[in-house]
């Protein structure tokens, strides 16, 4: 089973079309390091992307710079699309980190290179943009792709922080781009950590 069971059709623009979204299935095999809020497994990248984008649905009331909430949600149904071949790196992985970029910009090479070229320069531009962290847009989306996990770790007892012995730093540089954008979200955001260092889930250093 799999994409050599393809059928094509000879059109050759809608083959390509048509094998990559057979292609991007594999990022429900992508497992993220959050677990879902019922405890009961790691989430997977499908499900992390169709997350953040409903939320980017309902927050946009917060955000001082509004965005064009079509472009964000693009943003966020794309943006780890990379995973496929790169993998996920947890955010406090420092060492992991170190090769992110790298990893991630040749599995884009390789991913978007399957479609149409201008849908594949299309999508590879969201991407980057998204990565940039400098338009309304992708700073929204930015924000949204960091309290989704920061929610689920409130919830489910700080598991991930706990696995990375994350400090109270960490987590507050990982969330400054909530702090500088959405003030409200952000005093949310401060409750939540005194409790996780309350709880234990977090070092206080």
């Amino acid at each position: 089973m799999g994409l050599e069971n393809f059928v094509e059709c000879g059109n050759i623009r809608l083959d390509q079309q048509l094998k990559f979204v057979a292609e991007i299935d594999k990022m429900t095999q992508v497992f993220r390091h959050t677990m879902l809020v019922d405890g009961s497994r790691r989430e997977n990248d499908a499900e992390h992307s169709w997350h953040i984008a409903v939320m980017a649905l309902l927050f946009t009331e917060y955000v001082k710079q509004k965005p064009d909430v079509g472009r964000a949600v693009k943003m966020l149904v794309v943006h780890d699309l990379i995973e496929i071949y790169a993998g996920d790196t947890f955010a406090f992985d420092v060492e992991g980190n170190k090769t992110k970029e790298q990893n991630e910009a040749a599995a884009a090479d390789k991913l978007f290179a399957q479609l149409p070229s201008e849908q594949g320069a299309e999508i590879r531009a969201l991407w980057e943009e998204f990565d940039d962290m400098k338009t309304p847009d992708s700073i929204y989306a930015n924000c949204m792709d960091r309290i989704q996990p920061f929610l689920h770790n409130t919830l489910t007892e700080g598991t991930t922080w706990k696995e990375g012995q994350v400090s109270k730093k960490q987590v507050e540089e990982r969330l400054s781009i909530v702090k500088e954008n959405m003030p409200e979200l952000w005093s949310w955001v401060e409750i939540n950590i005194q409790e996780a260092i309350k709880q234990g889930w977090i070092k206080s250093e």
